[in-house]
């Protein structure tokens, strides 16, 4: 008997609603209202901010949302089939089958499993098929049980139908081709893809083998085939896990939906690549295991964004949780909690307090907490650069030298720099030919090694001392214009890069700009909190201006779905989320970002005029005890959430303007 999914979980030809929010909304309730997880709400926004990402919608009138969620406590599926069908984003029109995946955000392998199963299923017609012909929720639950493996095996239907054997006597040799499949929740699209490349490579002739990437993990293609293969396709959302495997092969790559949407395709520019010397390829050689590019096809740039923004990825954690435990640890215990914090620590405990009290033991514990969390700011930012670079080899040698930009006080651009080098020269000393005896050591023990000498060696004798110098001048000046009018222009600077382009590599820079300074900041430096202060109100911003305007201000002036995407955005711009004003961005860049910057710029000045100080490097208004003074965060936030909404209503009318047709806007 299924666990997975009951009859009352299913819809039979129901009108949930006239939009993919609706249906959504209404199976995520259904969830929560048979105990299988803690809110609705909480299940719908978590599956919501999913879609928000890449729609779910697939050829076929197949529609998965879905998400894992801390507020499921069961892994669970719910079905509708609707009447009518509701648009998903795909391109073929309306989905009438849905299926809402709810997963916990702690889900065993074997539940991550089971809900694969379910997504490898739709791909086939016959399932899809039983599905629609269906007349109760028990005949749907016996089909998905026996898809899935956790009913008795009634209906075979999860076994594919081959349709066109393809003969293999005579002719040229068959294509090879191996494929990854792998998305961001790597629940379904991971899997469907999988199946769809398998499918289509089968019609079409071509021996080619998948590799799904997939939560619960993935089992890696014998070298052997990978050796054989002609070329490689990549259709992945997220970094393919050991690439050096695929070093050297030509590459196509593409986003996991073309993997299902257009696999036959896919097949056909790999076929095309294997015989173009041309061809982009995956970079590295074979007979190493350091490089972790990709795609030969990435320019420089893109190649450096994508370095930079995986160590930003990978330090940001340690600086949420480090700035909100150094919050915390003001909160109880005062702002003189510096200065006693480590000797409170070791030489007083629960049952032996200080003077202060159980506020100041507890604040000097978080604080302490707080502190150790953020010396690992600058090594992991650096580790995962040279991580980016050069994959698991990279990443000793580039801890180690962000740790040695830390020795140095070279702060976080020692970081970068050490990050980079130790990088890029793990990935050189991959690419050495290296006797197939020593090939085995090459990761573990030579390359981190070596460049961990080279790298570390070059910031200690060369590079470290002249950062330091740079990083003592920076913060002298910014200190220095910390009570003086230059603060200002800081704050307009900082609040330009927040907003111009809404969690892209500009937004990230001053993001990790301000971040990387908390761990330098201190009573007598608090220009780190000034700047993280304006850095988190501006970016707060774009979503809240967006959302004003389209929600308050002239609802008319935005399409249905903007509006809907408004309501979200109240929520998105008080977590200090500027990508919720990417769907307004998208839509129409030359009002939106414009509106965005001026009301950015004014947030940073007005924050910096208010001498605002954030503690906390992250959580917009919900951290507002790490915060002061809140009246001035929140009349800075208030007047650039105000003029930007108005300015955007403004160009929306006056420049070039228009209404969103035939939208008929209920009052």
């Amino acid at each position: 008997m299924s666990d997975t999914i009951t009859a009352e979980l299913v819809s039979i030809d129901a009108d949930l609603g006239a939009d993919k929010a609706a249906v959504i909304r209404a199976l995520a309730d259904r969830v929560a209202a048979q105990g299988r997880a803690d809110s609705g709400q909480a299940l719908f926004d978590d599956a919501w901010a999913r879609e928000q990402k890449d729609e779910t919608g697939l050829p076929g009138g197949i529609a998965i949302p879905h998400a894992k969620s801390a507020s499921v406590t069961t892994p669970t599926l719910a079905f509708a089939r609707l009447a009518p069908g509701v648009d998903f984003g795909a391109p073929d029109g309306p989905a009438d089958v849905v299926f809402l995946i709810a997963a916990p955000d702690t889900a065993a392998e074997a539940h991550l499993a089971i809900l694969s199963k379910l997504a490898r299923s739709l791909m086939q017609d016959e399932f899809t098929g039983a599905l629609r012909a269906a007349d109760t929720p028990d005949e749907i639950v016996a089909i998905v049980d026996a898809a899935i493996g956790e009913g008795p095996a009634a209906t075979p239907a999860a076994a594919p139908a081959e349709s066109a054997p393809v003969p293999a006597s005579d002719a040229a040799p068959r294509a090879r081709i191996v494929a990854v499949t792998a998305c961001a929740t790597g629940i379904a699209h991971t899997f469907m893809a999988a199946d769809a490349l398998t499918a289509a490579g089968k019609s079409e002739g071509v021996d080619l083998i998948v590799e799904p990437q997939g939560s619960s993990g993935y089992k890696p293609l014998p070298q052997s085939v990978i050796d054989e293969a002609d070329a490689v396709i990549f259709a992945v959302d997220v970094d393919v896990r050991q690439p050096e495997r695929f070093a050297g092969k030509p590459v196509v790559r593409s986003g996991v939906k073309r993997g299902i949407e257009e696999p036959k395709q896919m097949i056909a520019e790999a076929i095309a690549a294997s015989k173009d010397p041309a061809a982009p390829r995956v970079s590295g050689t074979a007979a190493t295991s350091s490089a972790a590019t990709p795609a030969g096809s990435q320019s420089l740039g893109r190649r450096i964004q994508r370095i930079l923004l995986t160590g930003v990825s990978y330090m940001i954690p340690f600086v949420a949780g480090g700035g909100l435990l150094i919050a915390l640890g003001f909160l109880f215990g005062g702002y003189n909690v510096t200065e006693h914090a480590k000797d409170v620590v070791l030489n007083n405990a629960l049952w032996a307090l200080p003077d202060g009290g159980l506020g100041q033991y507890l604040g000097s514990v978080f604080f302490m907490i707080g502190s150790t969390s953020m010396g690992f700011l600058v090594s992991a930012l650096a580790g995962y650069i040279a991580f980016a670079i050069a994959d698991r080899p990279g990443l000793a040698p580039g801890f180690v030298a962000g740790a040695v930009a830390v020795l140095m006080n070279a702060g976080f651009i020692g970081g970068i720099v050490g990050g980079l080098l130790a990088g890029f020269i793990a990935a050189a000393i991959g690419r050495i030919e290296a006797p197939r005896w020593l090939r085995g050591l090459m990761p573990v023990v030579i390359i981190p090694l070596l460049a961990s000498i080279v790298a570390s060696g070059l910031m200690l004798l060369f590079l470290g001392r002249p950062i330091a110098w740079l990083m003592q001048v920076m913060n002298e000046w910014l200190t220095g214009l910390a009570g003086t009018s230059g603060i200002v222009l800081v704050g307009v600077i900082l609040g330009l890069m927040m907003c111009f382009d809404l969690g892209g590599p500009v937004n990230k820079v001053a993001y990790a700009f301000a971040t990387a300074g908390l761990a330098s900041a201190t009573a007598d430096n608090p220009a780190p909190y000034l700047i993280m202060a304006a850095v988190m109100c501006s970016g707060m911003v774009p979503p809240l201006a967006m959302a004003l305007a389209s929600t308050v201000l002239d609802r008319r002036r935005f399409t249905t779905v903007e509006r809907e995407n408004g309501v979200a955005a109240w929520l998105l711009g008080a977590s200090f989320i500027s990508e919720g004003a990417i769907p307004f961005a998208a839509a129409d860049p030359l009002r939106v970002i414009p509106a965005s910057m001026l009301g950015g710029a004014l947030t940073g000045a007005l924050s910096m005029m208010f001498a605002v100080q954030s503690l906390a490097p992250h959580g917009g208004i919900f951290v507002f005890f790490a915060i002061n003074p809140v009246w001035g965060f929140l009349i800075a936030l208030a007047a650039g959430t105000i003029v930007s909404a108005l300015a955007v209503v403004a160009l929306k009318r006056f420049v070039g303007a228009k209404t969103p047709a035939a939208e008929a806007v209920a009052a």
